[in-house]
């Protein structure tokens, strides 16, 4: 459904070693520097991107706002979170753990990156009892 995401940040090279460390454990490579300056993380599906915010001001968070990224277990929502800690993120909301929702049963974790983001990684658990 969407072709990007953009983070803004206010320290590039932390908000590189946090994503290099978290989107590494899901699977994808070291962020690449473009030419304007930030930095890209390329899907077969989108693009995630850390950069400082266009119009020069200080990056914020947003007030609400969550970006998700799909897990293939458990196992690797737990690496995830434990990846973003080690490398300055914050836990945000409850532990790690199991949520039962209107979707159904996630595992779920959420983090909050050094510049605030909230992040959260997810493992729908009927996809392991389909399994």
């Amino acid at each position: 459904m969407f072709s990007h995401v953009a983070v803004g940040t206010n320290d590039l090279e932390r908000a590189k070693l946090f994503y290099d460390a978290t989107l590494g454990q899901l699977g994808y490579g070291e962020g690449q520097k473009r030419a304007k300056g930030d930095y890209v993380y390329l899907s077969d599906t989108g693009i995630f991107i850390v950069t400082p915010p266009i119009d020069g001001q200080p990056a914020t968070h947003a007030n609400g706002g969550t970006i998700g990224f799909t897990c293939r277990s458990v196992e690797e929502v737990e690496r995830w979170h434990a990846a973003g800690i080690a490398t300055g993120g914050k836990t945000d909301q409850d532990p790690p753990g199991i949520r039962n929702t209107e979707a159904g049963s996630l595992y779920l974790a959420y983090l909050r990156d050094p510049d605030g983001n909230k992040l959260c990684a997810m493992y729908r658990l009927e996809d392991r009892l389909a399994a």
